[in-house]
């Protein structure tokens, strides 16, 4: 069951000047950066509010760190925006295969490793009105790296 927004994927040209704009515009603060070398992308985490479910919720900005990455391709064709919207879950295998059976084409066979040692998978924005969309089981209390 999705319980959450559990962040919103920002693409940008450069991930320290759109870092100090979200800080300086809203007050929002780094959380957690790293670079994903499978995903070629260097991401920095802005959290901007925990959820009841003891998740949080951010917004996450990603600068591409070679231009052939899936984030590459989308911001030379879309340039800066939005990317993808990620929803919670505590459980990513039984609810992307809940989805595939309605009909909803799941990008990865098996989950992948995500932000903060979250476990990830991608749903066809063809099958859901044009949007990207991320399931996201965030890792266990106590093992997220920061």
């Amino acid at each position: 069951m999705l319980t959450r927004i559990d962040h919103i994927g920002i693409a940008c040209h450069d991930l320290d000047a759109t870092v100090e704009f979200y800080r300086a515009t809203y007050g929002f603060e780094v959380f957690h950066t790293e670079v994903n070398d499978e995903q070629g992308v260097r991401e920095a985490m802005l959290k901007i509010n925990e959820t009841s479910d003891g998740g949080a919720s951010y917004l996450q900005l990603l600068e591409p760190t070679r231009e052939d990455s899936a984030v590459g391709k989308w911001l030379a064709k879309n340039g800066e925006g939005v990317h993808h919207i990620a929803f919670g879950t505590a459980d990513v295998d039984a609810d992307a295969a809940g989805i595939r059976d309605k009909g909803v084409r799941v990008l990865y066979e098996e989950p992948r490793r995500g932000s903060m040692g979250s476990r990830i998978t991608f749903l066809h924005p063809k099958d859901c009105h044009g949007v990207l969309t991320e399931l996201v089981t965030s890792a266990p209390v106590g093992t997220a790296e920061h």
